[in-house]
């Protein structure tokens, strides 16, 4: 039995993932946000991750306290700090999914230098998320629409009520 237990014990150990290459491991949000603020600002990192800590009133203290209350905040700090700061290539689509902390940066990848970020930049890169994510929610409002309108058809075409006498009954008269 104590060689099984032994045996088990060296899978578990040979199997653990190594997360050292990542430049996340053993680093704490106070270190991280520290080293990203003395080298961008908070204007910066307001205008590139759209956070309010880093807006309004911002410290370090702050900052920490709101990042450690939301995960997403703190995911895209941290994303921030490996792919901006450290220059760490984009991830795959499977590593994506992870939070920074847990993705498995490939041992032929080194951490190079923080990119030059400029208030020009961040709003080039906003206006090109303003309009994606406009071009996505218009796409997915036509959708909506064309499923009402086909749906309220069928529901008029159901009800032989003409429907200009029922806009001004009483809405909660059939409630009752």
């Amino acid at each position: 039995m104590h060689s099984t237990s032994h045996a088990l014990l060296d899978i578990n150990m040979n199997d653990e993932i190594d997360y050292t290459n990542n430049p996340l491991h053993g680093l704490s949000l106070k270190n991280l946000l520290n080293e990203i603020v003395d080298h961008y600002g908070f204007e910066i990192l307001y205008a590139y991750l759209n956070i309010n800590c880093f807006k309004t009133n911002p410290s370090i203290a702050s900052s920490i306290k709101f990042l450690k209350k939301t995960t997403w905040a703190c995911e895209k700090v941290e994303a921030f700090y490996l792919y901006e700061f450290k220059s760490l290539p984009k991830v795959s689509s499977e590593q994506y999914s992870l939070p920074p902390r847990d993705r498995i940066v490939p041992d032929d990848q080194t951490p190079g230098e923080p990119a030059d970020l400029s208030l020009d930049d961040a709003n080039h890169v906003r206006a090109k998320r303003v309009t994606k994510a406009a071009a996505y929610n218009k796409a997915k409002n036509s959708d909506n629409r064309d499923n009402n309108y086909y749906g309220k058809k069928q529901h008029e075409s159901e009800n032989s009520a003409d429907s200009s006498t029922e806009e001004y009954d009483d809405p909660w008269a059939k409630w009752r």
